[in-house]
């Protein structure tokens, strides 16, 4: 991991699209002067006090003053992106198994619809789990991490 700091605008700017044409890039930032840094990096965040400009120019923006809480961020994304492949195999799954048992006869039209209905809920509560991401040991404590900011995800 690269850290500069003390640039002027358009040399930051610079070093992250030069960065950007080398990797996946993250600027953090929360001046006017970071406005075009965080636009031309492949993820902008912004610090919640930053200027309105900067916060336009990302694409995540920070509601405290404080870094520690972009591996939160990341975790959360990741955990985000995970309840979404979950969902989409969960819906196709019952969909395709009360297809197959429609058409070969072992279930009727009515089942079908049910486990369908009940299916949209499961994924609903699955969902749901997302909310209770920061709870208890999901918390990130200073100098976490992504690898160790990993939530401990349930519905209590």
């Amino acid at each position: 991991m690269e850290v500069t700091a003390g640039m002027l605008p358009a040399d930051t700017a610079k070093a992250v699209a030069g960065l950007a044409r080398r990797g996946r890039v993250a600027m953090v930032g929360d001046g006017i002067n970071d406005a075009p840094a965080l636009a031309s990096a492949q993820v902008g965040i912004a610090m919640g006090s930053g200027t309105r400009v900067a916060i336009e120019a990302a694409d995540a923006a920070l509601l405290r003053d404080r870094v520690g809480d972009v591996p939160a961020l990341i975790g959360l994304a990741r955990a985000t992106m995970a309840n979404i492949r979950q969902n989409i195999a969960l819906a196709l799954g019952l969909k395709a198994l009360f297809l197959v048992t429609t058409i070969i006869g072992a279930t009727g039209l009515w089942v079908a619809l049910l486990a369908d209905t009940g299916g949209t809920v499961l994924v609903t509560l699955n969902a749901l789990r997302l909310l209770g991401y920061f709870r208890g040991e999901a918390a990130v404590t200073p100098g976490a991490t992504p690898q160790t900011a990993r939530p401990v995800l349930g519905t209590g």
